[in-house]
């Protein structure tokens, strides 16, 4: 299962995880744009494209925009 995904608005930052049985495997670096793995040891055995991780956090940004637009960018 996916873990969490945000953005914040003030800095252009977010954040993608991936978890499984509650604990993290890795997350995406965006503006390196490659997985981060929580143990090296992981990324000897399994490969994740970043680029849904990327996909992801664009989706969430565009919604967070037009959040935003509707409520007068308060």
């Amino acid at each position: 299962s996916y873990g969490p995904a945000f953005y914040q608005s003030y800095d252009g930052a977010g954040q993608f995880t991936y978890d499984f049985d509650g604990e993290q495997l890795f997350s995406v670096d965006l503006k390196k744009r490659e997985a981060v793995w929580r143990l090296p040891e992981f990324g000897n055995f399994a490969y994740f494209d970043p680029q849904s991780g990327l996909v992801s956090i664009a989706m969430i940004k565009a919604h967070l925009e037009d959040l935003v637009k509707r409520s007068n960018g308060t």
